[in-house]
């Protein structure tokens, strides 16, 4: 289905720009050590910035971990299941459980976004950055995550997954 096809395709390409971040935040971090420990001048700006940086990193891969199957699962019972068993778990699961939480994820994060942008809102660090940016980016995030469900939320119901086949027990010997 086109409608797939786009999210995926949305999620796959945010989760490989947003990864980049996660190289400028290890170049800064490396940047303040070298500063701190080497120079004897460690910046004041660097643990602000790479705490706001990692926050946004690691919120705006959500959609993307979805995409992937990467999100934890507890798999006891459904791992005993057959393939179109599993499925309509996994779908119910959708239903009960995801979307519930993907939307009041999204209505607050929204409100809380706005709430921040309306005050200006800034960090109380040593250097004073603008914390809006990363709560809009909580509610992009949230839209993200929720678009992906639909997306694999049809994959169930149209019987296009492929991370279904029967699992084996782990063996963590």
């Amino acid at each position: 289905m086109p409608i797939i096809r786009v999210i995926d395709g949305i999620n796959e390409v945010v989760g490989r720009v947003v990864s980049i971040v996660a190289i400028v935040f290890a170049g800064i971090i490396i940047y303040d050590v070298f500063m701190r420990y080497f120079i004897g001048e460690p910046t004041r700006w660097a643990f602000d910035v790479t705490k706001q940086l990692y926050g946004f990193y690691f919120v705006m891969l959500g959609g993307y971990a979805l995409r992937h199957q990467a999100h934890v699962r507890v798999d006891l019972v459904t791992a005993h299941l057959g393939r179109q068993a599993r499925r309509w778990v996994e779908a119910a699961g959708y239903v009960i459980f995801f979307f519930p939480f993907a939307w009041v994820f999204a209505r607050h994060s929204w409100n809380f976004a706005m709430t921040s942008w309306g005050q200006g809102e800034v960090t109380y660090g040593a250097v004073q950055l603008p914390v809006y940016p990363l709560k809009i980016a909580m509610f992009v995030a949230a839209a993200l995550l929720l678009i992906q469900g639909i997306s694999e939320f049809l994959k169930l119901v149209l019987n296009k997954t492929d991370h279904l086949e029967p699992m084996e027990p782990l063996d963590v010997r």
